[in-house]
């Protein structure tokens, strides 16, 4: 099958809001508008991984990181979500638009958890951010 590009279904968005506010529910109901700027995310996600609030098996969780993370990046560098679908099923992507670049945020801090890695959130983002916008500039990627 060759690679597809959707939005994502009904069934689909669901999951992924509830990820988001799983994140997002960390903050005191008080203080949830935080999560809305650059700055509230990188800084709950941090905390959370500092913290080591999650287990390394919990992946549902870890991957609600990813959703997050993928917003920061969206967010700081105008990226799309898409759903890419494969021989290996269905993910959600982050796209820069009008282009084929696509990355997918879902399982970046969970490999690196589940490997016993330290994560650094803010160094993981900025590397992220370099990356995407190198390829933004190369002229051989459309």
């Amino acid at each position: 099958m060759e690679q597809r590009i959707d939005v994502f279904s009904a069934e689909e968005t669901v999951h992924i809001e509830r990820q988001r506010g799983w994140v997002r529910d960390h903050y005191d109901e008080e203080a949830r508008d935080k999560y809305q700027s650059v700055q509230g995310k990188l800084r709950l996600l941090d905390t959370i991984v500092r913290s080591d609030w999650i287990e390394p098996h919990e992946t549902w969780k870890l991957q609600s990181l990813g959703i997050t993370f993928g917003d920061l990046l969206a967010q700081m560098l105008n990226l799309e979500w898409v759903m890419v679908e494969d021989d290996n099923g269905r993910d959600p992507a982050l796209r820069v638009p009008g282009t084929s670049i696509l990355v997918y945020p879902l399982t970046v801090i969970s490999k690196r958890i589940e490997r016993g890695e330290t994560v650094d959130v803010p160094e993981l983002l900025r590397e992220f951010a370099n990356g995407i916008e190198r390829l933004r500039q190369d002229p051989e990627v459309d």
